[in-house]
C-alpha cells in the first residue's frame, strides 16, 4: 500500500530494510556508513539469496564509507559474494563521496528506507513515491560512480 512509515530505533530501521529487500523484484540498492551486523543474520542472508535466485539478472549494489568489518562481521555476506559473484557488488566510497551522510535502501523503482543520518536513529519507509523514488536513485547512482570495488568473492594470496 502506498505511504510513508516513520522509522524510530534501528530495530524498525533494520526490520524495514528486510521489509524493503523482501518485497524487490529485481535490483536492491543500498548506502550506508558501515555493514551492520543485521547482514550476518540467516534472515538477511535468506532475504537476498532468495532475491539472487530468483533470476540471473537480479542484482543488490552496495556502496559504504568503511568496508573493513565485512570480512571479519559478516562472513554470511562474504558467502553470497562467493556464490553470487555476478550479482553482488560491494563498493567503498573515494574521498570525494564520503560527505554523504544518510543512508538509504532502495528497491527496485518504487519503494526505499531512509535514515536521515547515520548516527541517527530516525527514518522513513516509502512506498509508491515515484519522484522521491527517483531522487534516491540518482543520488545513488553518484555515489556508485563515486565509489570503487571493496570487497572481492575471492582473496588471493601473494
Amino acid at each position: 500500500m502506498p505511504g510513508e512509515r516513520k522509522l524510530e530505533g534501528n530495530v524498525a530501521y533494520e526490520a524495514a530494510l528486510d521489509e524493503l529487500i523482501a518485497n524487490a523484484t529485481h535490483t536492491v540498492r543500498i548506502f550506508d556508513r558501515r555493514i551492520t551486523s543485521a547482514f550476518n543474520t540467516p534472515q538477511r542472508f535468506d532475504l537476498m539469496r532468495r532475491l539472487l535466485l530468483t533470476r540471473r539478472s537480479n542484482r543488490i549494489h552496495i556502496v559504504l564509507h568503511e568496508t573493513g568489518n565485512i570480512v571479519r562481521e559478516c562472513p554470511r555476506l562474504i558467502m553470497l559474494l562467493r556464490q553470487f559473484s555476478h550479482g553482488i557488488a560491494i563498493r567503498q566510497t573515494l574521498p570525494v563521496a564520503r560527505r554523504v551522510y544518510d543512508p538509504f535502501s532502495i528497491a527496485d523503482e518504487a519503494r526505499f528506507v531512509h535514515r536521515f543520518h547515520y548516527n541517527d536513529v530516525r527514518g522513513a519507509a516509502t512506498i509508491g513515491d515515484v519522484a522521491a523514488t527517483h531522487t534516491l536513485l540518482k543520488r545513488f547512482d553518484e555515489i556508485w560512480q563515486a565509489a570503487a570495488p571493496a570487497v572481492a568473492a575471492h582473496q588471493t594470496g601473494l
